[in-house]
């Protein structure tokens, strides 16, 4: 007996758990995670053993119906890498372009899925207030610690097995073989602590990707076909230069830097119901870094503004406790993470060191930890990664600028050091013109060197003792200045200033 397209589908949904989707989750926002950690837990092809052998390379590359404003160009993609809709299964990935437009790609075939604009402003605006849509996209996440990888999933996934006989497998076709290497522990329980729940691709409730445009007004769209079912909201002055949107617990959370379209410096909550609109004014100075702030499990927004990282309470933004780094400033996003049971947070400073700081007790004096000088005074590190190799060490990684090099990303390793924690330098990447924030793939680092304006970006696989393991060469055609890494379901994304986007990995069957 035959069955129809529809009731195929029906089947699956009835039998589907809502595990389905791969790994720690799609990435969701600038960062990945609420966290801004950059790393995906697990992936069922990449890996230290994989990356040894050949057959990563670049998959496909689409030039934009886009154009730059000043370094912007397309943000890193919002993922989301299991999706059902009137067109069947897809898997897609949302990009917003500087000139106020969001496109959603299938990552699959590299074929435009749809592309809504926004009408650019017509002024090519400057190097500190471009215009146009300068942060990335973002589909609504958790603030809980992403779990451990599984390897549940469809597609990409490496030679189908049998399923026959095994309840909630689905199809054949669609059971991947497990992921060579073992995944990371998971995060300890603690009392209060829930895990993220896990998406369900078959949930009946409409899925959104949302985006800032260059007028201020908050969009919320149909990933399916870019539709928006209601008007924009208004959420930020016109021209404001916003960065790190996210959406988590009913809100939408953005920052504003460089004081631009008269927004003053500081980060604004949507409550996505009432519509109600709330800000925090930094009164220390700019905000730090390209991300904005970060989050920490429980909600709260970390904010790093000149002198000061400032825990803002989700919602209604009000300061819960501060810590100041006396004469220096802070020169990237804060990165949020787990170790030893407790919520931490790092950030560069302006001396050319990192600080590590107890979420617990922020007010405290004196931070956690720091590290010994890494990085030239003044360099702007922008944002920081943070990941969990397979032994359970905690890295932190960070774009730097050290003594006899032009850029370079730098490894510390979170270490116990009698009653409390210390950063042990662990390695320093070869020479960079311009380093950007690495993504982090089941055990493979991805470092990104913008390049020079006359020269090409070059994107770099190492293992988590920093040994180069593969680079793109000269296959990327331009520089990339904004914007950064996005990776999951088997690719890693860069998109390049003159509005090529790029995805590499392991080529798949279609």
């Amino acid at each position: 007996m035959r069955r129809s397209i529809p009731a195929i589908i029906l089947l699956l949904a009835s039998q589907a758990p809502a595990q389905f989707g791969r790994g720690g989750g799609d990435w969701m926002t600038i960062g990945n995670d609420a966290q801004r950690s950059h790393w995906v837990r697990g992936d069922a092809k990449i890996s230290p053993q994989t990356m040894q052998k050949p057959g990563f390379e670049m998959v496909w590359k689409v030039k934009m119906n886009m154009q730059a404003r000043q370094m912007n160009s397309l943000t890193p993609p919002a993922l989301i890498d299991f999706y059902i809709g009137y067109r069947g299964f897809r898997t897609l990935g949302f990009f917003g372009a500087s000139s106020d437009k969001v496109i959603a790609i299938d990552t699959d075939l590299a074929r435009l899925e749809w592309e809504k604009g926004f009408g650019a402003p017509t002024s090519s605006g400057t190097a500190q207030c471009p215009g146009g849509m300068t942060s990335s996209v973002a589909r609504p996440t958790f603030t809980a610690y992403p779990g451990a990888f599984t390897a549940r999933g469809f597609g990409r996934g490496g030679a189908a097995k049998s399923g026959v006989g095994e309840p909630f497998e689905g199809a054949v076709t669609l059971k991947p073989a497990a992921p060579p290497p073992p995944p990371p522990p998971a995060p300890s329980a603690r009392p209060g602590r829930a895990a993220a729940p896990a998406p369900n691709p078959f949930a009946r409730a409409p899925q959104y990707v949302h985006a800032v445009t260059a007028d201020g007004k908050f969009h919320s769209m149909y990933l399916s076909n870019g539709d928006e079912p209601n008007p924009p909201v208004d959420f930020l002055p016109p021209n404001a230069n916003a960065i790190g949107l996210i959406l988590y617990g009913g809100h939408a959370y953005v920052a504003t830097v460089n004081g631009c379209g008269g927004a003053d410096n500081g980060v604004w909550a949507l409550e996505l119901q009432s519509k109600k609109v709330t800000q925090w004014k930094s009164t220390s100075g700019n905000i730090a870094g390209t991300e904005g702030f970060a989050a920490g499990p429980d909600g709260t927004l970390y904010v790093a503004a000149g002198n000061e990282l400032v825990a803002l309470e989700a919602g209604t933004l009000k300061p819960k406790s501060s810590f100041k780094a006396g004469s220096r400033s802070f020169t990237s996003s804060p990165v949020v993470f787990e170790y030893k049971d407790k919520d931490l947070i790092a950030a560069a400073t302006s001396d050319g060191r990192l600080v590590v700081l107890d979420a617990g007790s922020l007010g405290n004096a004196t931070p956690l930890a720091q590290s010994e000088v890494h990085s030239k005074p003044g360099f702007a590190a922008g944002a920081l990664a943070s990941w969990q190799d397979s032994s359970g060490a905690r890295w932190i990684l960070a774009p730097a600028a050290p003594e006899g090099k032009t850029g370079a990303i730098v490894a510390w390793k979170v270490v116990e050091k009698g009653s409390g924690i210390a950063l042990e330098t662990g390695w320093v990447s070869r020479d960079m013109a311009h380093p950007l924030t690495p993504a982090i793939v089941n055990g493979v680092i991805f470092a990104l060197d913008g390049g020079s304006s006359s020269g090409n970006a070059v994107l770099y696989a190492l293992d988590s003792s920093g040994k180069e393991l593969w680079n793109s060469g000269k296959t990327i055609t331009s520089f990339v200045r904004t914007g950064g890494l996005s990776a999951g379901g088997g690719r890693v994304y860069v998109g390049a200033h003159d509005g090529t986007q790029f995805a590499f990995g392991f080529p798949m069957e279609h």
